[in-house]
């Protein structure tokens, strides 16, 4: 996520380092590069420019703290900055109405009906609500089809009248039928729209207005960059919708329309999509961001996908068998499968400060578990229970059944005791206050 563009800005915010104080030169060249990076990133050059002179003027009206260096402060200047530029605080979504009616809009193949079931998944999950699925989009082949499929897929029931080609008459009926089923939020999934189709828009304001939502949401692919932005803009014009959606930011995006969006339709980015699973969807939080684009990790929302996969009465089983070292490949597995819930492993491992540098031009793959769950499948329930149990014969079978050599099946057993080791440590008093530092990070936020 904008590994380009925090490389680039790492690379200008350098300039600063070692450098004993601020000077109007050195300031001068350091905004100069973080202006070009900005632009490489697909940034409006006006927005550029006002940010880039923003935080001129307040490096320069501000004397360095003797417990800070230039750079330093060069950093947290423009991380603030950042954090204002992309909507300073993170906004909620309106869930008054009874039933709560939420409007998606946006271009074709922006990911409207994916993200719409993430959404739907989001409320059920989070916030305890019973969601609707309306299927609107009359034009699209199969995109009735798609929106079932999502429907089914995370178990939220889909309304859909295809003998009826009109979406305003749809939407009113799917509400109808959300209230008669005692559904608290429903979904409304549109048809994809550019926005110079003078009719098509003309259609989404008529359903704006037959149905008077509480949420309108414009969903936007990233990848597209300031052109997102122009085009929200448009939307904006006709609908005046609530917030926006930037689907596809665990792409090779230049992050141009997260971080100048906000200042061109005055609307905040409520969620982001980070992926393809149904749980790939967060709230977006200005501040953690900033952070991110500036190399500094994320680890408060790490800490809460990890908090969200966490099962307590799995965890006591796992601590007891840790205690008495009965802890064996099946735990270890289901260790992996609350991983692999989390997130894709690469949007995981640039949530860790500095990671993202360290793992410049590395390939990660998001089945990086793959080959290890092939290896334990390959072992008999008594190997995974009891895992000093393998010896030479047993490791060549085991690999000749998953497909790896006999090195790879070491590696993982050699692994597997230094972790066994790391958790028997996290018994102890030390690693408990540790866990409990942790856990407490949602609320020091």
């Amino acid at each position: 996520m904008f590994d380009n563009l925090s490389e680039k800005l790492d690379k200008a915010l350098h300039v600063l380092k070692g450098h004993g104080q601020i000077t109007e030169i050195n300031v001068a060249e350091t905004t100069k590069e973080v202006r070009r990076a900005l632009l490489d990133a697909d940034v409006n050059f006006k927005i550029a420019k006002e940010f880039t002179n923003r935080v001129k003027e307040k490096a320069l009206g501000q004397n360095v703290l003797t417990t800070l260096q230039p750079g330093q402060l060069m950093v947290k200047i423009v991380k603030d900055e950042l954090t204002q530029l992309m909507g300073g605080e993170t906004e909620g979504i309106d869930l008054s109405g009874n039933p709560s009616i939420i409007l998606m809009s946006g271009l074709q193949g922006s990911g409207k009906t994916t993200f719409s079931g993430k959404l739907a998944k989001y409320l059920m999950t989070k916030k305890g609500k019973k969601p609707l699925l309306v299927a609107c989009d009359v034009y699209r082949p199969a995109a009735i089809d798609q929106l079932h499929v999502v429907g089914e897929q995370i178990g939220v029931e889909v309304y859909s009248d295809r003998g009826n080609s009109d979406p305003v008459d749809i939407a009113k009926a799917g509400i109808a039928q959300g209230k008669s089923k005692g559904c608290n939020v429903i979904i409304i999934d549109t048809a994809g729209r550019l926005a110079v189709d003078e009719k098509m828009m003309d259609e989404i304001s008529n359903i704006h207005k037959a149905i008077q939502p509480q949420e309108t949401l414009f969903v936007v692919d990233s990848m597209t960059g300031q052109d997102a932005v122009n085009t929200a803009k448009a939307f904006n014009d006709i609908l005046n919708f609530d917030g926006v959606i930037l689907t596809k930011l665990d792409g090779d995006t230049r992050g141009g329309a997260a971080i100048s969006i906000k200042s061109v339709v005055d609307k905040p980015i409520k969620f982001i999509g980070t992926g393809e699973k149904m749980e790939a969807i967060d709230v977006f939080h200005p501040a953690r961001m900033a952070d991110r684009i500036l190399g500094m990790g994320d680890v408060i929302s790490l800490v809460e996908r990890a908090q969200d996969q966490f099962d307590e009465e799995e965890a006591r089983k796992i601590q007891k068998k840790i205690a008495k070292n009965k802890f064996g490949f099946d735990d270890f597995l289901s260790q992996i499968q609350q991983i692999k819930k989390m997130g894709n492993i690469k949007d995981l491992m640039g949530m860790i400060p500095g990671a993202g540098k360290a793992l410049k031009g590395m390939d990660i793959d998001d089945d990086a578990f793959k080959h290890i769950e092939a290896i334990i499948y390959s072992m008999t329930p008594e190997e995974r229970a009891t895992p000093t149990k393998l010896d030479a014969s047993r490791k060549k079978r085991i690999a000749k059944g998953s497909g790896r050599d006999v090195k790879d099946v070491n590696q993982l057993l050699k692994q597997f005791d230094q972790m066994s080791k790391m958790m028997k440590l996290m018994q102890g008093s030390r690693g408990k206050k540790m866990m409990q530092m942790m856990g407490g990070m949602k609320g020091m936020n």
